[in-house]
């Protein structure tokens, strides 16, 4: 595979001013095409990014993780990339560890490859580890595999088959969702370990709004894999 010219970066942004220009430049020197799209920033990340190379695309008003992602995996396949590298604008993914994505879907038939954080889950945040521990335990359980990170934004897609799945979510529950659509249409995931990073940067998840949000598609969506619960 030609991963240059096949393969985009999208970095879903909101307010990532301090980080997103390293980010995108320690990122384009391993896959040169990076598309920002901004949920509606307040601060310089729009400047930031375009002055480090990427395209951007902006909203006007904050719309979510999820609609960010869906936004820039559409603009993905208007410029005919096969996959997209999803990774996040606050520098909590390392841009050093995309081959090991890359390899993954190369060596093999993946359609989805997903970042491992839990061979390092002692560096995460106590009840960031506790949540990812027992929603990953229900989606395995629903789906009948094992899913040791469900809640990694860290992602390889090839967007082919994400292009041929509905996907609903806007926010957060994306993640949740992506694997289970996934693995409910028979393409094939794998996970490859990654580093956990965590600095003192605030966590854009609202701890009750979005956990509500999750529960709300969770119940919604079990009925699906009802059998396997």
């Amino acid at each position: 595979m030609n991963w240059p010219t096949e393969c985009v970066v999208v970095i879903p942004c909101l307010n990532e001013g301090a980080s997103i220009s390293s980010v995108v430049g320690s990122v384009r020197c391993q896959l040169p095409n990076v598309i920002v799209v901004d949920d509606g920033s307040t601060d310089a990340t729009v400047a930031q990014a375009r002055n480090a190379g990427a395209e951007v695309i902006c909203h006007e008003k904050t719309r979510g993780k999820g609609a960010a992602l869906n936004t820039g995996w559409r603009r993905a396949i208007e410029r005919n990339f096969d996959w997209a590298l999803v990774m996040d604008g606050d520098g909590q993914h390392a841009p050093e560890e995309i081959p090991a994505f890359l390899s993954a879907a190369a060596s093999s038939k993946t359609d989805l490859v997903v970042g491992n954080r839990m061979a390092n889950a002692e560096s995460m945040p106590w009840l960031r580890r506790q949540v990812n521990r027992w929603m990953s335990k229900r989606l395995s359980r629903a789906s009948g595999i094992c899913l040791p990170d469900s809640q990694c934004g860290f992602r390889l897609m090839r967007l082919a088959a994400w292009s041929m799945l509905s996907i609903e979510t806007t926010h957060f529950e994306i993640e949740s969702e992506i694997l289970l659509a996934f693995i409910a249409n028979g393409y094939a995931v794998q996970f490859v370990p990654v580093k956990a990073i965590y600095k003192d940067e605030l966590s854009k998840i609202h701890p009750l709004r979005d956990t509500w949000r999750w529960f709300r598609w969770w119940w919604r969506v079990r009925r699906t894999f009802r059998k396997n619960s």
